[in-house]
């Protein structure tokens, strides 16, 4: 008799062993194939988290379109709206920017062959220790020669770094149209194959979604700010249209790579070479301490309070997913970092359930 149940015990554990290695095998190749998924995907990570951006973004309008269209072409009208919504000002932006740099480059290189920074430098006896070091040590002539064929080879760059960008865009804007069309279906899926309970997988949905109207709205605000602040001081300081620099720092200062610094810093050269000295140090300070302080200071907070998040790892979630994931970590950077304490609280729930939420 005790044999027998030797005997029995010895398969039992057989069976158990094995159906433990058949789990392994399962939860390996499923493992794999779920690494072979995002390595697969990873290319389109932008174009991805920049759909799903416009598609909170956008969902309340288009949820209008879609009371009189049908599903696609509602889709397809939500997607024209906000290529024009965005493209049209991003091409002022752009157009502006390179003929205002090009327009930089030849006053400054025909100052230079004319003489003008000589007589700069000669109008201010103060600097006249330094005009023979300068003279050593620098061929100014030659130097902004220089400066016009980097800037020459960086736009160069920048247009085929514009090639990438278009086709990301333009992917973006291809999943927008089935993002806005198929949510519905999406969030199904999503909640049918999601890990957690559906409670659960709804508090993580609108964690996301309050995210992500967090960092646009307070990238907006702040940018908003920039872009008057800026404004205020061109004004101030006698510039031609400082209105219209005032809304392209606002507008650039939206990008990621980007910021209000790539016009206030040529507007300053620019007061330095017309020997206004003065007013260059005014505007280098204004922008160097008040401007670029409130991209660094004023963005966390009121990313951090909409998130519930304190301002040092929302300021951490924003630099940190920068040089993670590049421009596209401006969003998933504070993404991450809010959904982790979402995460740890579920796990939390499950050892210790008789604790508060």
């Amino acid at each position: 008799m005790n044999e027998e149940l030797e005997a029995a015990a010895l398969v039992e554990q057989d069976q158990n062993l094995s159906i433990d290695v058949f789990v392994l095998a399962r939860l390996a190749v499923t493992l794999a194939f779920l690494s072979a998924a995002i390595l697969i995907s990873a290319p389109f990570l932008p174009a991805l988290t920049w759909a799903l951006v416009l598609a909170v973004v956008f969902i309340a309008p288009h949820r209008v379109l879609e009371r009189y269209l049908p599903p696609s072409l509602a889709a397809a009208v939500s997607m024209l709206i906000v290529g024009l919504v965005i493209v049209g000002p991003l091409l002022l932006v752009i157009e502006r920017l390179v003929s205002e740099a090009a327009a930089g480059v030849d006053y400054v290189q025909k100052t230079v062959q004319q003489g003008d920074w000589q007589t700069m430098l000669d109008a201010h006896p103060w600097l006249g220790r330094f005009q023979s070091w300068i003279a050593r040590r620098f061929d100014l002539q030659a130097t902004f020669s220089q400066l016009g064929a980097f800037v020459t080879n960086m736009t160069a760059n920048f247009l085929r770094a514009s090639t990438g960008q278009i086709i990301t865009t333009l992917l973006a804007f291809y999943l927008l149209f089935f993002f806005l069309r198929d949510r519905a279906v999406a969030l199904q899926t999503l909640a049918r194959l999601s890990p957690f309970s559906n409670i659960e997988t709804g508090r993580i949905i609108v964690r996301v979604r309050d995210t992500i109207n967090a960092i646009l709205f307070g990238t907006l605000a702040v940018s908003a700010l920039q872009g008057l602040l800026g404004g205020l001081m061109f004004w101030v300081l006698d510039f031609n249209s400082p209105v219209l620099w005032g809304l392209i720092m606002g507008l650039v200062s939206i990008v990621p790579v980007l910021g209000s610094f790539v016009i206030w810093i040529p507007a300053t050269i620019y007061l330095l070479i017309e020997d206004r000295w003065v007013e260059a140090i005014i505007l280098g300070l204004w922008g160097g301490v008040v401007i670029s302080s409130i991209d660094n200071l004023v963005r966390p907070l009121l990313i951090g309070d909409s998130m519930r998040l304190h301002t040092v790892p929302a300021f951490i979630a924003m630099l940190g997913g920068l040089q993670l994931f590049g421009a596209s970590g401006i969003v998933l950077g504070p993404i991450v970092m809010a959904l982790s304490p979402l995460l740890l609280e579920f796990w939390r729930r499950r050892v210790g359930p008789d604790q508060p939420a």
